[in-house]
């Protein structure tokens, strides 16, 4: 039986893990390992015959039969899949970004020359996520997801809940443990999560779910006070991607900051772990949790599609019917004024005879009901600090309510989850 014939873009740190992985399995062979500078010391030393430092020595190589794209981003990371596909060679790829920008177009090229492309390692990791929904899955109707997909924002939230320390300071210490980048603007301001939820939701849902209309807000705003409030509430406050559709086609679909009941699950996925809780007919609740990145986390997801590949490769016609991407309609958007939540807002007012009486005035007249309502004591500069949270209602009244507060400060206002 002849060997699948593998060749890899990028030997970064998931690809270093790819590499330990693939060296165990016999049916396997590594022909030729993209890099970016052939200098450069890592964790692994593949013969210096199998590096290049140009990616299209891989996808032009016509004894390889999958090409593994691990370098992130959008170019030039699909001219070299682009290339890869024509020239008659499946795919294997952990690029989030690359598939919530260009999925329709990379899929549909794939199915154009019938090969197959693989991304459980784009979403959540180790976790396995699309394979599961792709199959066993497969006969429930999916409406709602609520996930946690970044480990660098769940570990500094929480770090702030467990030490009462501040954003800022949480963060600098996670940058220097390695947890976050040197410019963390991805992670915290909500786009690799952004991204991971659009595929999740675009499979899961099977309509096509465009970035463009996915909410984004990310952590920075958090403060260590809300982080205390929540608690006292019975809440823990996380960054949560979260995606549902209703029977009319109708997607609702965003990342941001969400207080979590202590009862639920998710409120207690800390650190740099991350969950998906898939919610639908007939299964009902399931909820999947496990290190969502990470050298060989990452790298068990990779080489299980590629060994998906290699248990079907030369047997048929058709590989992994189950797996591709069939689904043509897009959901429609729905706005994120036009969404329904409860909310969580921390306002600093001056202390005088009425506030909390104009306060419930201004939210009676926009038809939004307050579940509660605290006063804390007074400050040095007589003000004080009150918090509310809100029964479900539209957004856009939140945003007007809030705008007539003219009197107070509004240190926060967060989403609560159902």
């Amino acid at each position: 039986m002849s060997k699948l014939r593998i060749g890899i873009i990028g030997l970064g740190t998931v690809g270093c893990g790819v590499y330990k992985t693939l060296q165990n399995h016999e049916n396997i062979e590594i022909v030729k390992i993209a890099v970016k500078n052939l200098n450069k010391k890592r964790s692994v030393e593949p013969p210096s015959s199998m590096l290049t430092d140009n990616p299209f020595e891989v996808v032009n190589d016509s004894s390889i039969d999958v090409v593994v794209e691990l370098i992130g981003g959008v170019e030039p990371a699909y001219s070299y899949l682009e290339a890869a596909i024509k020239n008659g060679k499946h795919i294997v790829t952990a690029n989030k970004e690359l598939l919530a920008k260009r999925g329709a177009e990379i899929f549909k090229l794939a199915e154009e020359y019938n090969r197959v492309i693989l991304y459980e390692a784009a979403i959540a990791g180790g976790i396995p996520i699309i394979m599961p929904i792709k199959t066993i899955l497969a006969g429930n109707k999916i409406n709602k997801i609520h996930a946690i997909l970044n480990g660098t924002t769940n570990y500094i939230l929480t770090k702030m809940d467990v030490e009462g320390a501040s954003y800022e300071d949480v963060l600098k210490e996670a940058q220097e443990l390695g947890y976050a980048e040197t410019d963390p603007t991805g992670d915290v301001e909500g786009f690799d999560a952004a991204y991971k939820i659009t595929t999740l939701a675009t499979i899961a849902f099977k309509k096509k779910i465009k970035l463009e209309n996915v909410y984004r807000e990310g952590i920075t705003k958090i403060r260590k006070e809300d982080m205390k409030e929540a608690n006292e509430f019975g809440y823990k406050i996380k960054l949560i991607a979260t995606a549902s559709i209703d029977e009319n086609n109708n997607a609702d679909v965003r990342v941001h900051p969400m207080l979590i009941s202590k009862d639920t699950t998710l409120a207690h996925i800390d650190y740099v772990t991350n969950a998906v809780e898939l919610n639908g007919f007939p299964l009902g609740k399931v909820v999947l949790s496990g290190p969502g990145a990470g050298e060989f986390p990452t790298a068990s997801s990779v080489v299980g599609d590629v060994l998906a590949i290699e248990a079907e490769f030369g047997k048929t016609d058709y590989l992994l019917p189950m797996m591709r991407c069939n689904h043509s309609e897009v959901a429609n958007p729905i706005k994120i004024e036009d969404t329904y939540n409860k909310y969580y807002i921390s306002i600093t007012a001056p202390n005088a005879i009425g506030v909390i009486a104009k306060i419930g005035t201004i939210c009676a007249n926009k038809n939004i009901s307050l579940s509660s309502i605290l006063q804390r004591g007074v400050s040095k500069d007589n003000t004080a600090d009150i918090t509310v949270i809100t029964e479900k209602c539209q957004e856009k009244l939140i945003r007007e309510a809030v705008a007539e507060l003219t009197e107070c400060r509004i240190n926060s206002i967060i989403r609560v989850a159902d």
